[in-house]
Formats: structure tokens, sequence, C-alpha cells
């Protein structure tokens, strides 16, 4: 079982959950933006939650199939067209030999994700199938797709009509909320450049990837004065080189902070101030530039709890989904 890859879309990558335990040889986790929108398609077609699909940004791919198959598409709005006949999102549908799945210009969110039935069988390289572009690993020789692609398929599980209810879905503020612990060199800025970084309003930068999200329109930060030590560069924002865990921020001469996500290094020489909590990762990769942005400062206690809640939620669609 396979299909065809008529048309890429923009960047529309093979993707799974990632590969974790490569991060001290610098190589990242990798994986899907938005991990709870991958699980959620994949539990709508019977895979494992960990089963490569396909993450589209900004523009679908057209994809033509060459065996009968079940597909869900989950993330971002965006029209799903089978055939030119629509279908819904966050749902399971048949797919018959020689149909094409196409798709509409983007209404809201970032990146879609297509699970379809078997998963994506393509080789495993580090234990993921993950596209890390900047390695060359996984995916299709480490790369994004191109036209007349093959993608093969697994063995199908327990395919079937699924839907998932939306108001299990989360709902996003306006301007939307990321939540921050602030972090090992906090100490760096000023207390009035710690208060501005939260109290002002922010907005997505063009320069929004798998590596990281730049965030413009805050003030510039003060930092606090010190003799720069030996290896750190003349510019306050520079470090002797540290690690970076992921959702790290770093802000290059204390002025665009670049809060790091799925494919970026592990260390470098900028502090970092911080890093967005785990469970408003997702929500990152689902932004548009222009997006307006507030970070809101947390404790570790408060952290903690919103991934509960988060893992509390993806179980309560688990177990709906099971239910049917």
């Amino acid at each position: 079982m396979a299909i065809k890859v008529r048309k890429p879309g923009l960047s529309t990558s093979i993707q799974d959950l990632g590969r974790p335990g490569y991060f001290h040889l610098g190589i990242p986790e990798g994986g899907a933006m938005d991990r709870a929108a991958l699980r959620v398609a994949n539990m709508l077609v019977g895979n494992d939650e960990g089963a490569a699909g396909l993450e589209a940004v900004f523009m679908g791919p057209e994809l033509e199939f060459q065996e009968d198959t079940w597909v869900a598409v989950t993330g971002a709005t965006m029209p799903i067209l089978l055939d030119g006949e629509p279908r819904e999102g966050w749902t399971s549908f048949p797919v018959r030999k020689g149909q094409v799945l196409s798709f509409g210009f983007l209404k809201e969110g970032a990146r879609i994700y297509i699970a379809i039935a078997g998963g994506i069988d393509t080789p495993a390289h580090l234990g993921s199938r993950s596209t890390y572009v900047i390695g060359a690993l996984g995916g299709l020789d480490g790369r994004p797709l191109a036209a007349d692609d093959i993608l093969p398929l697994g063995k199908a599980g327990d395919a079937a009509a699924r839907q998932v209810d939306q108001a299990l879905l989360p709902a996003a503020s306006q301007p939307v909320e990321l939540r921050v612990l602030p972090g090992l060199y906090w100490h760096r800025i000023t207390e009035a450049s710690q208060e501005r970084f939260f109290d002002e309003e922010w907005t997505v930068a063009p320069e929004a990837d798998r590596m990281g999200y730049r965030f413009r329109g805050g003030s510039p930060m003060e930092f606090v004065p010190r003799e720069q030590p030996f290896g750190a560069g003349s510019d306050p924002s520079n470090i002797v080189d540290g690690c970076y865990s992921y959702g790290s921020i770093q802000v290059p001469g204390g002025t665009e902070p670049i809060v790091l996500h799925r494919d970026a290094v592990s260390g470098g020489g900028y502090f970092t101030i911080g890093a967005v909590i785990s469970a408003d990762m997702d929500l990152i990769g689902q932004l548009q530039p222009n997006t307006r942005v507030r970070f809101v400062k947390v404790d570790m206690e408060t952290a903690l709890a919103a991934r509960k809640e988060r893992r509390a939620r993806l179980q309560t669609i688990r177990d709906a989904l099971a239910a049917t």
C-alpha cells in the first residue's frame, strides 16, 4: 500500500513523536510541532499514537491513494477535499484507491497533521521516522516531500469512522498566552526589563519555523552590568556556551526573544531568560506570523499542573474514541 505525492505543498514532511535520547550529541528530539494533533490524528485511524504521519505548514499537499484506506486530518483549520468534495477535520473518513486528497486555503492555525491507517512506513533513523532536514535524518532522505514521491504505508489496524468532540479541544486566548518559567540567566537582565517582558505584548515574527519562533514588538532588554567572562564575547547577551532545553527563550542582543522548538540546537553562546512550559509548546507550532502574544510568568507547580491537565485532556479524547 502506498500514496503518490502529486503536489508537496509549501513544506510538508514526515513526522512522528521524535527521537529522544540524542540531545547530548547535538541531535534534537524533533517530531511533530503539535504533538497532540498528531496523536489524535493517529487515534482516529486506529494507529499507534507515535506512528508517522504528515505535517504540512500553511499549505496542504495533494495526495493520490493507490489503495483503499482511512485518513484523518487534525491541527490547523484548512478545507479538506477528497476528489473535490469537502471532508471534516478531526474526523476519520474512508479513501478509495485512485482518489485524491487536497486542501484549500489556510483559515486558522499553521500546521495540519495527516494520519493514514497503518502509518507512513519509511525507514527509521535513530528510532524515529521524523524528518530532520538540517541533519538529513528520517523521512525521505531527510528532506521535505517532493512531487512524485511514493509514501509506503504500514499494516492498518482498527480503522473506523470516528470523530473528536470539539469541546475537548483547547481554545486559544487572544492575545495568545504563553506561560514561562524564568531560568538560569534571568538575573542577567534588570528588574525593569523583567517586568516589561511580561507586561508588554509581542507578535510572532516571519522567522518562525521548526527550529524556533522569533517574537517582536517589546522593548529591548537592559542588562545588569558585568565584566564579560573570557570566551563570552563583548555583547552582554553572550555567555560562555551553555545548554539549551526544549522551549528555551534566547534573546540575541537583548532585542527579539526566540523560543527554541523541535529542531533547535542543543547549546550555544546566547543567554536564555527561561523556557515556555511544555504544555504550551504545541500551541506555538500553530501560531502564524503577526499573531499577538503575551508571556505569562509561572512557577514550577503551575507548570506541572498544566502538564497534568494536558495529559488528562488527551486521555479523555483517547477514552472517548475508544468507546466508538
